[in-house]
C-alpha cells in the first residue's frame, strides 16, 4: 500500500510551511493565488487526498471563532521611543524573531507603540477586538518592568506573553535569556582565559529590572574566588557618565583584571586611565549587539527569545488561557561564548568549575 500523502510533504515539496499548505488547500486569501494555485498543483500530482472526519472537525472549530477572526497578534513597542523598533541597540533582534516565527506559524503582526498619547487602554482593546486579535506580544520594557495600568483591560483579555523581562503589576507569562547562567558562563570563560580578579560594572536599574540575576550569578561564581578576589559590584554607570571619579576610585582600589559589563563606555573610561584590552586586563560585554562586534562576550540571541515568545503565546491560545495567568510560565533562552578582541587568546588550564566552595569567610 502506498504511503498517504500528507501535508508536510507537500510542504516539503513547496519550500513552504505546512500552515501555508493547509491555508492554500482551503483557498485562504492569506496565501496569493499563485501560490496557492502551485500548492495545489503540487498536491494532486501527489495524490494528496483530505481526510474527511479531520477536515469536518476543523471546521467546526473555526466556526467558533468570533465575527472577524483572522491569524494575527498585536506586537506592542512598549519602549518609551517610538521608533524602537528600528532604532534600539537591541530591541530589533526581538523583533525579528517574533516575525520570523509569526510568518512561519502563519501569523501576522499588528504594531503598537503602547506610550501613544491617544492610545488609551480601552481605545486599544476596542481595535485589538474590531480585528480580532486575541494574542499579544509586549516588547522593549527597558526602564521598568511595571506596564501601565491603564491597559489593564487588555492583560484582562487577552493572552500575553512579555519578551526580555519579567514583568510585575501584572506578572505575565515571559520569555527572557537567562541571565544568571549567562553570568556563569562568562565567569567560567574568563577563569578559563587565566583572569583571577573579575569585577562587574553595571547599571543598578538594569539589575534591578531583571531581578538582580546579574549580580546574583556573579556573586555565585565568585565563591570559587578567594575572598581577597572578590571584587564588589561597581553600580553607578549612569552618575560616571558625567563624572567619571567614583568609577576611577573604584578601579584603583580593586584593580580588576577583567570586567564584565553592559556598557560600552567602560572601554573608554580605563582608556582614559591609560588602559587597554585586552593588553592591561580584559573586557566581557554581557550582551554582544550593534557596535561591540570586536568585544569578546555573550551573545543572548535575543531573535530567540522573540521566536520563544511566539510560541509561548501559540501555547496559550491553542489551550485557552486569556487573561492575567494563575501561573505566569517563564522560557529561559541559553546564551553562547563568542570571541573577541577585548580578552586573552590563549586558553590557560582549566579552571574548578564555578560552584560554591566551602568557606568560614564571608563574600566581600
Amino acid at each position: 500500500m502506498p504511503a498517504r500523502v500528507t501535508m508536510s510533504s507537500i510542504a516539503s515539496r513547496a519550500g513552504v510551511s505546512k500552515n501555508t499548505v493547509s491555508l492554500a488547500l482551503r483557498h485562504d486569501p492569506q496565501i496569493p493565488a499563485a501560490t496557492r494555485a502551485r500548492i495545489e498543483k503540487i498536491a494532486a500530482e501527489l495524490g494528496y487526498a483530505k481526510n474527511p472526519v479531520v477536515a469536518q472537525l476543523m471546521t467546526e472549530l473555526r466556526k467558533n471563532h468570533p465575527a472577524g477572526y483572522r491569524r494575527t497578534f498585536a506586537l506592542l513597542n512598549a519602549n518609551l521611543d517610538k521608533n524602537a523598533f528600528t532604532r534600539h541597540p537591541t530591541i530589533p533582534d526581538y523583533v525579528a524573531g517574533c516575525r520570523s516565527r509569526a510568518t512561519q506559524l502563519g501569523y501576522g503582526l499588528d504594531e503598537f507603540w503602547l506610550h501613544d498619547p491617544e492610545l488609551y487602554g480601552e481605545r486599544l482593546n476596542r481595535i485589538l477586538r474590531a480585528r480580532g486579535i486575541r494574542g499579544v506580544i509586549a516588547v522593549g520594557l527597558m526602564n521598568d518592568n511595571r506596564l501601565p495600568p491603564r491597559f489593564s483591560v487588555t492583560w484582562q483579555n487577552h493572552a500575553v506573553v512579555v519578551t526580555g523581562v519579567r514583568t510585575r503589576e501584572p506578572t505575565l507569562s515571559f520569555a527572557c535569556v537567562d541571565h544568571h547562567a549567562l553570568m556563569l558562563q562568562a565567569m567560567e570563560h574568563a577563569r578559563q582565559l587565566g583572569y583571577a580578579r573579575p569585577g562587574l560594572v553595571l547599571e543598578g536599574t538594569i539589575d534591578r529590572l531583571v531581578d538582580g540575576r546579574f549580580s546574583s550569578g556573579f556573586w555565585f561564581g565568585q565563591q570559587t574566588l578567594p575572598a581577597a578576589a572578590r571584587i564588589p559590584v561597581f553600580y553607578g554607570v549612569d552618575a560616571a557618565r558625567n563624572d567619571q571619579t567614583a568609577f576611577r576610585t573604584w578601579f584603583e582600589c580593586y584593580q580588576p583584571d577583567v570586567i564584565f559589563t553592559l556598557h560600552t563606555v567602560v572601554r573608554d573610561w580605563l582608556s582614559d586611565l591609560g588602559k587597554l584590552a585586552p593588553r592591561d586586563l580584559g573586557l566581557i560585554q554581557l550582551e554582544r549587539r550593534r557596535g561591540c562586534a570586536d568585544w569578546s562576550g555573550m551573545e543572548q540571541h535575543n531573535d530567540v527569545t522573540g521566536e520563544a515568545a511566539i510560541d509561548m503565546l501559540v501555547s496559550l491560545l491553542q489551550s485557552e488561557e486569556p487573561g492575567l495567568p494563575s501561573f505566569p510560565r517563564a522560557t529561559l533562552i541559553g546564551a553562547s561564548w563568542a570571541e573577541g578582541n577585548t580578552t586573552r587568546t590563549t586558553i590557560k588550564s582549566p579552571s574548578p568549575a564555578l560552584t560554591p566552595r566551602r568557606s568560614r569567610q564571608s563574600p566581600t
